[in-house]
């Protein structure tokens, strides 16, 4: 293994990558803080609700987006009509539906009350008003990223957050009731619509306006990866329904809490295939797009594979740190959902977007889902609570696989070629060494958990880029070659 093989990413194209995940970050970590307070304000079982509710959003919400917002990322790059037209196709597609849900749940609610929770039940009118809301105004930063204007959309993820955290958690300290944070949430998503609705009237004027023939190519382009996309997203919160449905609030609150949403994750993963989805929709030919997949993959890696190094060394300070000791028994969940993250990096559900190959993506999902729907109660017999992780890990890991298979197909590369696997090894072998003086501080360290956290996280972080450094001296070429190389 060669020292280049080690070398951290270049950065060409960076700039707009940074500017999205320092919006997407001020904005993440207001919204993460939303979970930790109310975690502290209601007791498990009120906890569990508020995760059953938010739980039932995110899958509707991915599911009824039904690939109008997500077509605009590979219709306005290449639009031959005015962007607005394809913009306002999208947004009216979506108001139909989420009014259409809000409908739905209102009549389901003895069924949603037999099913998780009665209090659940109690508040689905809030809840369709803030899906149908949200639904409709997923289009604001998409439009922006399309378009290359990378600083609007990283100011506006971070506006909206802040916004968004501020009208959950002040409704919750004032009135320590649930009922006030699902009446909050609406009221923000309520103020997000009107203000999208604000900006792109300003941006496209009359032109935004239905499109019928552009709405038809649309939807012929969107529903296969809506299809996928509905699928992977019952099977990403899939064996939370099932916990949910088998267990009591307060045991699925500490489910819920171990399967925690990391939000420097998401920046990182979404603001970097987002604008990889663009630049691969303009290279000129298959190797050069090769090239940049290999380039994204190993930026995604250097950041992803020591973020999850350093949360599974890190796993119980943080959690006892955050949430309290009534959350220990997340911990061990945690661990497993963390590693979750590792096939991310990857970024196949990208690549195929790109390459028009989402019945693919359709195939990949329907396999993932008939391996964690086969083997979830299995799972759960056999290991418990982290059995339904465990699960997810394993059919993931396998689904992914088969995208990269299928991506050297259409490359036309094989197996050898695909992945940057040396690079990709010796990130791994970084990430995993850093672990070591992290638990070495957690074992010396007697002080609280978050300062343990923090102090651990910083020997991990010190290590990892001692390392990185060491590697990139090591593949530095010496002058007489760089002199060499320049005058050839």
């Amino acid at each position: 293994m060669s020292g280049h093989d080690l070398e951290p990413p270049d950065h060409r194209g960076l700039t707009p990558t940074l500017q999205l995940v320092i919006g997407r970050s001020i904005g993440l970590a207001a919204s993460f803080a939303i979970g930790v307070i109310l975690a502290r304000l209601f007791d498990p079982a009120a906890f569990g609700v508020y995760k059953q509710f938010f739980l039932l959003y995110a899958t509707l919400y991915g599911v009824l987006q039904l690939g109008m917002a997500e077509s605009l990322y590979y219709f306005v790059p290449r639009a031959d009509a005015p962007t607005g037209r394809h913009v306002a196709n999208a947004m009216a597609t979506l108001a139909v539906v989420g009014a259409a849900c809000t409908g739905v749940l209102y009549v389901a609610r003895p069924a949603i009350a037999g099913w998780l929770t009665p209090e659940l039940a109690a508040n689905v009118v809030p809840l369709g008003i803030f899906l149908a809301c949200m639904l409709t105004a997923t289009v604001l930063e998409i439009v922006l990223i399309a378009e290359r204007r990378h600083a609007v959309a990283a100011v506006t993820y971070a506006v909206s957050d802040i916004v968004r955290t501020l009208l959950f958690v002040l409704p919750a300290v004032i009135f320590v009731s649930l009922r006030a944070v699902f009446i909050g949430a609406a009221a923000f998503a309520a103020l997000r619509l009107a203000a999208t609705l604000v900006v792109l009237w300003r941006a496209f004027g009359p032109e935004l306006r239905l499109d019928l023939p552009r709405w038809r190519e649309q939807l012929a382009y969107a529903l296969p990866f809506a299809a996928a996309v509905g699928i992977e997203v019952v099977l990403i919160n899939y064996h939370q329904y099932v916990v949910a449905a088998r267990f009591d609030a307060a045991t699925f609150a500490v489910y819920a809490i171990g399967c925690m949403q990391i939000p420097l994750y998401d920046l990182i993963v979404t603001s970097t295939v987002n604008v990889f989805m663009v630049r691969m929709a303009d290279a000129p030919g298959r190797e050069a797009a090769l090239d940049l997949w290999h380039d994204t993959v190993t930026r995604l890696a250097f950041l992803i594979f020591p973020l999850v190094g350093l949360l599974v060394a890190g796993a119980q300070p943080l959690i006892v740190g955050l949430f309290t000791a009534t959350y220990t028994a997340s911990v061990p969940i945690f661990v497993l959902w963390t590693l979750t993250m590792l096939p991310a990096v990857m970024a196949v559900d990208a690549v195929l977007r790109v390459y028009a190959q989402t019945r693919f993506l359709l195939v990949m999902n329907l396999v993932r889902l008939g391996c964690v729907a086969g083997l979830i109660g299995a799972f759960l017999s056999s290991f418990g609570l982290t059995g339904a992780v465990l699960v997810t890990l394993v059919a993931l890991t396998l689904t992914k696989s088969l995208g990269v298979v299928r991506i050297a197909t259409v490359l036309g590369v094989g197996p050898r070629q695909v992945l940057p696997w040396r690079r990709l090894a010796g990130i791994a072998a970084m990430a995993t060494v850093s672990m070591a003086p992290a638990a070495s501080v957690q074992r010396l360290a007697d002080w609280p958990p978050l300062l343990v956290f923090l102090l651990s996280s910083a020997a991990y972080t010190a290590t990892y880029a001692l390392l990185a450094y060491g590697v990139t001296l090591v593949s530095r070429p010496a002058p007489q070659e760089r002199e060499t190389s320049c005058a050839a």
